[in-house]
């Protein structure tokens, strides 16, 4: 007999798992409800919609009810609320939101797919008009209509990371003085804090106010304009407010039919998206997935992982045998002209998890080749385990090129590769588009000399350990340099080598790492007991800027 198939949600996870389930069985019949006027619409374009980079609220459409009905004979019920789930009759309880009515549908399979919630904090004032979150079409357009009819100066956007980020962007884009309040001490929370220090220099250097270190208390009315008291009792004004904390995985369906929901907020599933009951599967945003690199359970809302996990699910209900090789965290985001991306887990992930067996890399390449016009340099962080090598993340800043390299790493880390791997990789050449030795190369390159002991690294917290040796010209030291440095440039070590002890640990750097390399291979092999400072002076301002290190210049 014909499966009756019933999906609880549309967007990335439930409208993929709806048009994979037609590609395999002709026969079922699938009905997708969602409590929203679209079934599958670009969630990840709203924010330039609200920038109105993108004009039209039809090019936000994937797919319309319609061409789910005539391309893939699939029943799409908009604007119908699923209210509890029946498990032992197999039936949902549905609202239709329009005609107030309800009725309870059957169903063979059930598939959950209802995201997650924007969070919206109890606390004095948060209802004022002029504070939107944004999730959904209809979100959107009520900002937009704000700022057409409401020309608001000032904008307020509460957090800073992938949503926040990208709402400021497209506030500046509409004309608006930003501010972006973040109660964490950097912005974009997922990378680690001095991979997020350019970040926070781009956004001040193109004039937004960036505001760390500091939560949200309550709002209060002043006039037409919305106050935000912060906890340390800082007053900021402004005429829009968006709210970007964060999300919440929507299981209040999975938990009032008793479905298990994990320690992380979300629905327990299995490798094929199956939960404990074995007629009803769940996806995207709303459950628990395996992350590959740490081994812990997490929530991760991001549309590429819940496109996967539709697919997975619908070859579950059509009777195929395939698991969800679990997520890494791949993401990426544009900001005023800067590319953040990052795969894997960060530092302070890996130190959350547990694991020590790690070691990290800085290195700031051009994007292309240097005798191209135009290169401009990428951040790039390595992270990776010892002694086998094993790529476990990475994380770049950068105007150029950024996208390409983390997806190469990504692709590393999918297939279990090491940086040996990276170091040999063939990748695309040309000078415009990268160089012989690519970033992802060099980053390879740099941490196999460190796993083959030819560059052992120095910590930078420990800079009072040993001799500080800055090998940079002496125009570049007399500019700026680390305190308690001695000056001894690598154009002048071969004759002075000698005035460096053989029986102290000394620790070399430069402006990016690469003399510094060159330095230490050169005195490790006269004897000295040299290390390099990774990234070199370079990485020291991103990390001094973070607050992890002090101020030794």
């Amino acid at each position: 007999m014909a499966k009756r198939v019933l999906i609880v949600g549309g967007v990335a996870g439930g409208a993929s798992c709806a048009a994979r389930l037609r590609r395999l069985d002709e026969s079922a019949e699938i009905v997708v409800f969602d409590r929203g006027p679209h079934v599958s619409f670009a969630n990840c374009g709203l924010p330039y919609f609200v920038g109105d980079v993108i004009t039209e609220e039809k090019r936000l459409l994937v797919a319309t009810s319609g061409l789910f009905r005539e391309r893939f004979d699939i029943g799409v019920r908009t604007r119908h609320d699923v209210l509890s789930i029946d498990r032992a009759k197999r039936t949902i309880r549905v609202r239709d939101l329009e005609a107030g009515t309800e009725r309870d549908e059957a169903y063979d399979a059930l598939v959950l797919s209802p995201g997650a919630a924007p969070i919206r904090p109890e606390m004095p004032g948060i209802d004022l008009p002029g504070i939107f979150a944004v999730r959904t079409i209809p979100d959107s357009v009520r900002i937009r209509t704000w700022i057409e009819e409401r020309r608001p100066k000032r904008a307020l956007v509460v957090g800073g990371g992938f949503i926040g980020l990208e709402m400021a962007e497209n506030l500046v884009h509409r004309g608006l003085s930003v501010a972006v309040l973040e109660k964490l001490p950097q912005v974009m929370p997922p990378v680690d804090p001095e991979m997020a220090e350019p970040v926070r220099e781009h956004l001040v250097a193109r004039g937004v106010e960036v505001l760390l270190g500091d939560g949200l208390a309550r709002f209060e009315p002043e006039g037409e304009r919305i106050v935000a008291v912060t906890e340390s009792g800082a007053r900021h004004a402004a005429d829009l407010v968006i709210l970007s904390i964060g999300v919440r995985p929507e299981t209040a369906l999975a938990r009032g039919a008793g479905l298990e929901v994990g320690p992380r907020g979300g629905i327990v599933v299995d490798a094929h998206m199956r939960t404990a009951d074995p007629a009803i599967w769940a996806m995207g945003d709303a459950v628990e997935v395996h992350d590959v690199v740490t081994g812990q359970e997490v929530v991760l809302p991001l549309a590429g992982p819940a496109n996967r996990q539709g697919r997975l699910a619908a070859e579950s209900i059509a009777g195929r045998s395939r698991e969800f090789r679990g997520v890494q965290a791949t993401a990426v985001v544009g900001v005023l002209g800067l590319t953040v991306a990052s795969t894997g887990a960060s530092e302070k992930g890996l130190r959350r998890a547990g694991v020590t067996a790690f070691q990290k890399v800085w290195l700031h390449p051009g994007h292309h080749a240097g005798y191209y016009p135009g290169a401009t340099p990428i951040h790039l962080k390595l992270l990776f385990s010892v002694p086998d090598g094993r790529v476990l993340g990475a994380q770049a800043v950068g105007l150029e090129g950024v996208d390409k390299r983390i997806d190469v790493i990504a692709t590393m880390i999918q297939m279990g590769g090491t940086v040996r791997d990276l170091a040999e990789a063939e990748l695309c050449y040309a000078p415009q588009f990268g160089a012989a030795k690519d970033p992802v190369n060099l980053a390879g390159m740099i941490a196999t000399n460190h796993l083959d002991g030819d560059m052992p690294l120095a910590d930078w917290e420990k800079l009072d350990a040993g001799l500080l040796v800055d090998v940079r010209e002496p125009q570049e030291f007399e500019a700026s340099h680390l305190r308690g440095a001695v000056n001894l440039p690598l154009s002048q070590l071969r004759g002075r080598h000698e005035e460096l002890p053989r029986d102290r640990d000394v620790t070399v750097y430069c402006q990016v790492g690469q003399r510094g390399y060159y330095a230490t291979r050169f005195l490790r092999q006269h004897g000295v007991r040299a290390s390099n400072l990774s990234g070199g002076f370079t990485t020291w301002k991103a990390l001094r800027g973070a607050g992890l290190v002090g101020e030794d210049a």
